[in-house]
């Protein structure tokens, strides 16, 4: 099988206002999904408005949610329920041959709970009902097999333990994880900002895995792009060769974004050893 593209999408690309909006994107996708692709995604910006209706506040650390019980029970019935349906079913109706997954399904993605966080200011965090992916080389076969038959993996960013207790999944960690096991080509995080950005506001064309923590400690990297990018060294070190940030609220654009790296609006992230000058927007 050829290596899979792994494409994690931000909740923020999934809404529901805009219903013509999201057949776009799963047009692109369906695109996409000419050579094998698994898509992981969230659907923070549902959860966060479901969490205020339920009057529950909301807890969050470098972009991780921080998970009690009743928050739980909304993350997976929002997450893995109304959002990735929507999702799937918009990919169906566009042409592809899209399957909803969670990290439960046939064990695809076992977690233990996630340990005490330390946070960028220094804070140390209890996640609570946050799950961390067990890790190693062995290929979740459900996906394996999925993608050998042509069918496109659509996987919720919530899981299970040994012990069949759910825990809520930070989507970027999970594409991340399930890259590295896949032997994936690439990973792209697709939300809505055009990639890692400078002072000025400008899209950095390149971030080397090195500069990763130097970003995070100066508070140049946001709440959730510190989760991204913590991620995205993950992946590298799992033997990912090429991970990319980039802006993916124009869905006719982001097949070009994925696909060419002379495209602006995207951050690629590099191992040292990859990378070329910050400025040549390139990895090798």
């Amino acid at each position: 099988m050829t290596a899979p593209l792994v494409l994690k999408l931000g909740g923020e690309l999934l809404e529901s206002a805009d219903d013509d909006r999201l057949l776009g994107l799963a047009r692109a996708l369906v695109h996409l999904a000419a050579r094998p692709l698994v898509i992981v995604h969230g659907a923070g910006r549902e959860i966060d408005a479901a969490i205020g209706r339920a009057g529950i506040v909301r807890q969050q650390v470098d972009g991780l949610r921080i998970t009690d019980e009743p928050t739980l029970a909304i993350v997976v019935s929002v997450l893995a329920g109304l959002v990735h349906t929507r999702l799937v079913a918009a990919m169906c109706a566009a042409g592809g041959a899209a399957v909803g997954l969670t990290g439960v399904d046939a064990q695809t993605m076992p977690v233990v709970p996630a340990p005490l966080y330390r946070a960028a200011d220094g804070r140390v965090v209890d996640l609570q009902r946050v799950g961390m992916p067990i890790g190693g080389e062995r290929v979740p076969a459900l996906v394996g097999d999925l993608l050998t038959l042509g069918y496109i993996p659509v996987v919720a960013s919530v899981s299970a333990a040994a012990d069949g207790r759910l825990f809520n999944v930070n989507a970027d960690t999970m594409a991340a994880d399930l890259a590295g096991r896949l032997g994936a080509a690439r990973l792209i995080f697709a939300g809505g900002t055009p990639g890692v950005l400078d002072e000025e506001g400008r899209t950095l064309p390149v971030v080397e895995e090195t500069d990763i923590e130097a970003l995070i400690a100066s508070r140049r990297a946001t709440a959730g792009m510190t989760a991204k990018l913590r991620a995205a060294a993950a992946a590298l070190e799992s033997g990912v060769s090429h991970v990319a940030i980039v802006d993916g609220r124009d869905p006719a654009r982001l097949a070009r974004l994925i696909e060419d790296d002379s495209e602006p609006a995207r951050t690629l992230v590099c191992a040292a050893e990859r990378s070329l000058s910050k400025g040549a927007g390139s990895c090798r």
